[in-house]
């Protein structure tokens, strides 16, 4: 194999491939908090775990207490200090990243789930300027920082590969108990119940026009398929595909009252590329074919 062909470092060659959704700025191990007794501010966020020990965050004037296996999640630019009362003894492992334009639209995330979008949304309306997590040792969460900070400090060829490779999945098994953690929080007397299906309401205003699907309404609001439909007919007494095909019916009813366009062409204009489907869907609601209702609407029969 020709040497001179390969990248410099494996992380130029992951950079460069655009594979991983995230930028690692750094991957740190400490044993003491004078690493962030003085107030900190950056522009990239810090995920905290604390190994073992006591030790009281200050993000934004809001204290949150650390405690063995905890996790927290400070987003950028937000001012934050660490303490440690007493004669603690603490052990962290600190992971600094920011994230690549690409995965904004989630393209790059093999769970499909944008954690950026995520933790800006969560900590938006809820949670204010940080995340915080609480996991058992077992969990594989921490398993992978272990094994991040482990193979780190190996000199082996390849390592600094594989520590990429284990932040891709570390990324990926944080998003997913992010999901859960946000799920479990709306119970059914939550007013973020009626909020999220709100919201989902007004993307299927906004995105009806396009190919949008029942997974691409959840990721938006961040929920299972089974769980967000149990929830959005609850509060609006139709499923969200019922609710996305009924406000296409609406939107082609109005155009083909008030316009001239070609029924095909309308078609198109309310998030169909099937014409068939389209006149199928719109006779089953309205019981008239598309031009059958135009004629009617003209005349004032509808």
């Amino acid at each position: 194999m020709d040497t001179e062909l390969l990248p410099k470092t494996w992380k130029e060659f992951m950079d460069n491939s655009g594979y991983l959704p995230v930028v690692i700025n750094s991957i740190e191990r400490h044993f003491d908090a004078d690493w962030s007794q003085t107030q900190s501010q950056h522009q990239y966020y810090e995920m905290v775990y604390a190994k073992k020990g006591i030790s009281i965050f200050e993000i934004e004037g809001i204290k949150s207490t650390m405690g063995p296996n905890d996790i927290i999640i400070i987003k950028p630019n937000k001012s934050h200090t660490l303490t440690v009362p007493g004669n603690n003894s603490c052990e962290f492992i600190v992971l600094h990243f920011s994230f690549t334009a690409g995965n904004k639209k989630g393209s790059l995330y093999p769970s499909e789930i944008s954690l950026e979008d995520f933790i800006n949304f969560f900590t938006g309306n809820h949670t204010g300027p940080f995340l915080k997590l609480k996991v058992n040792q077992k969990n594989d969460i921490i398993t992978l920082l272990n094994r991040i900070v482990a193979e780190q400090a190996d000199e082996k060829f390849g390592s600094e590969f594989l520590v990429y490779l284990l932040v891709l999945e570390l990324f990926v098994m944080i998003s997913r108990t992010l999901k859960l953690e946000w799920e479990r929080s709306i119970t059914d007397d939550n007013p973020k119940q009626k909020e999220l299906v709100n919201l989902a309401v007004q993307y299927i205003k906004d995105y009806f026009e396009r190919d949008i699907s029942l997974n691409d309404i959840c990721r938006y609001v961040f929920l299972s398929p089974s769980y967000f439909t149990r929830i959005f007919k609850r509060e609006t007494g139709f499923s969200p595909i019922s609710y996305l095909i009924r406000t296409r019916v609406e939107r082609a009813k109005e155009l083909l009252s008030q316009t001239d366009e070609k029924a095909s062409d309308i078609a198109l204009m309310v998030g169909y590329s099937n014409q068939q489907r389209f006149n199928e869907t719109f006779k089953k609601l309205t019981g008239m074919t598309p031009i059958e209702y135009r004629k009617k609407a003209r005349t004032g029969d509808v």
